[in-house]
């Protein structure tokens, strides 16, 4: 394979992924407000006042959107690492740069932390709401 092949199939490689990380950056946009999320104050003083079984279910249907949201976030990073572990031209040099596979596995893992502790967060809600009737 000639010297010029190779930089043109590395530069489609390049745009290929640059091509799949904005798409699943417009996916993530999309995405930004889940369904049953409150906006930071609307969290904050709930969490301040809550009282009523109807305040804390909407803190635990919050919790879980934001549950939802990181699962899906995990599962996007999985997909990245996969291909960049494909894909050996895309393979960083330097551990954790954010073109490793290595990088999108760390930001998996927390994901799916996060997604853990907000599930166990909307659990203790839905428990408080019933306690609270």
């Amino acid at each position: 394979m000639t010297h010029a092949k190779r930089r043109l199939d590395r530069g489609l490689t390049a745009a290929l992924v640059m091509i799949s990380l904005l798409t699943v950056a417009a996916g993530n946009a999309a995405a930004v407000e889940p369904k049953g999320a409150l906006k930071p104050k609307e969290v904050k003083a709930l969490v301040a006042n809550a009282k009523s079984p109807a305040d804390h279910t909407k803190l635990a249907r919050h919790f879980t959107a934001m549950a939802e949201k990181h699962e899906a976030e995990a599962k996007e990073h999985d997909e990245l690492a996969a291909e960049y572990s494909r894909n050996p031209q895309m393979r960083g040099k330097i551990p954790m740069a954010p073109n490793t596979a290595e990088h999108c596995r760390y930001f998996a893992e927390h994901c799916r932390n996060a997604a853990k502790q907000m599930r166990s967060m909307a659990a203790d809600h839905e428990a408080m709401a019933k306690a609270a009737q």
